[in-house]
């Protein structure tokens, strides 16, 4: 097995555009754990948390809840087990699970781009009115 390249917080905060402080938040609640601690006690992350940071980071726009951010890392954690791979009923339970939140995804990305177009036509509507004003002499 190669070894990961190990990342200190900073860098990993400039990856993922996510804060250090909302980085050591999602540790303290248990989204995330580093890998590993330097001997001067920082933290250090690998790709794998790197990845794992971005998953969150993906859901949070959606409204997704911290124990359903919690709920979907454990899922695809035991689907990409090696040692110990989920079989039988097992596997198509978290497949289920998995598709649940698949399908939760896309209709919050489907509300999501209904009051876009929303906002955008609101915006539309002021560009216009301020067009008018200004042709009008107002």
């Amino acid at each position: 097995m190669t070894e990961q390249r190990q990342m200190q917080i900073g860098e990993v905060a400039e990856r993922t555009g996510l804060s250090l402080r909302t980085i050591r938040h999602y540790e303290e609640v248990g989204l995330v754990i580093p890998s590993a601690r330097s001997k001067g006690g920082f933290r250090l992350y690998t790709e794998s948390d790197v990845e794992r940071l971005m998953v969150i980071r993906r859901m949070k726009p959606l409204d997704f809840s911290l124990e359903e951010m919690r709920d979907l890392l454990d899922i695809t954690d035991r689907l990409a087990a090696v040692d110990n791979p989920p079989l039988g009923e097992e596997l198509e339970r978290l497949r289920e699970r998995l598709d649940s939140y698949r399908k939760v995804a896309d209709a919050r990305c489907e509300t999501l781009r209904a009051r876009l177009e929303m906002a955008e036509d609101f915006a539309t509507t002021l560009r216009c009115r301020l067009q008018a004003d200004v042709h009008s002499g107002t």
